[in-house]
């Protein structure tokens, strides 16, 4: 027997085990969850998750299924003479402001239900799949776009109903679709909120702060003209009078390349500010 061997030698007749890498199978995991394919099937995925919570909690839908019939019944009736002379002639422009408005207060909801979420421990929970760490958090963003699309059609619905007819069905349309686009856009600024805030109420609060002023101080109601000086200024810059002007350009069938442009150049640049913000927050948040 030598007494210089430290190790047992393997019986004979018998391959040595390989080596195994320790990690490896999860470096490969979360090689894979950095893909963007990977990362957009994950995000699609939680978003089909949050469908299926609206079918199971339909009251989910209620402001975005009774807010566009109260506040097109309710403008039309109290600005309708006063602005146009008759609601008849006011609905054209009345429609494209409710309209945006709606589908803006309906992204408000995405940063509320989302610290919501974050309270309760869901995110906690996902966070211990094998998916990425942004999925959740665009899956669930991603899930809103239905209701921006509810309350758009609904806008317009309320609208023929009451004798709106817009002179171009496809540009009527083409308008719903950008309205959608950036009201995604915008949701990402909630989205942000509900992260780096500590409850759901207080991020409804700060929200309504920003949504009250964009909203009213726009030409969505009443022709920026009427305003006083400094307001006026104000409702011309505002992102929301571009995106009210396109969408009435369009279901009028009128050129409106200039405010669909600036609506678009709007919600890139929202997105290219406060979706990294939101993200490197909620990574931040879930480590």
């Amino acid at each position: 027997m030598s007494g210089t061997s430290t190790a047992a030698s393997a019986p004979s007749g018998v391959r040595p085990a390989r080596p195994v890498a320790v990690g490896s199978y999860a470096g490969r995991r979360r090689a894979a969850s950095r893909s963007p394919l990977v990362v957009l099937a994950q995000s699609l995925t939680l978003a089909r998750r949050g469908l299926l919570l609206i079918r199971h909690d339909p009251q989910r839908l209620f402001d975005v299924l009774l807010l566009p019939v109260v506040a097109t019944v309710m403008f039309a009736g109290v600005f309708g003479g006063a602005v146009a002379g008759s609601v008849t002639a006011y609905l054209p422009e009345l429609v494209p402001g409710v309209m945006v408005q709606i589908a803006v207060t309906a992204s408000v909801v995405t940063g509320v239900q989302l610290r919501d979420d974050m309270d309760r421990g869901v995110f906690d929970r996902l966070r211990t799949l094998p998916i990425s760490r942004v999925a959740p958090l665009a899956g669930s963003l991603l899930a809103d776009v239905v209701r921006y699309v509810i309350a758009s059609l609904m806008t317009v619905a309320v609208g023929l109903a009451l004798g709106y007819r817009p002179g171009d069905g496809r540009g009527l349309a083409l308008g719903c679709l950008l309205v959608v686009m950036c009201a995604f856009a915008i949701s990402w600024i909630f989205a942000y909120l509900g992260v780096v805030m500590r409850s759901a109420q207080a991020v409804q609060g700060a929200s309504m702060l920003v949504l009250m002023p964009l909203s009213f101080m726009s030409n969505a109601l009443v022709p920026t003209a009427s305003m006083p000086g400094w307001m006026e200024r104000v409702a011309e810059v505002n992102p929301l009078s571009h995106m009210i002007t396109a969408v009435r350009e369009l279901s009028a069938g009128e050129p409106a390349g200039s405010a669909v442009a600036w609506s678009l150049a709007g919600a890139a640049a929202v997105l290219l500010v406060a979706a990294p913000m939101t993200v490197r927050a909620y990574v931040k948040e879930a480590r």
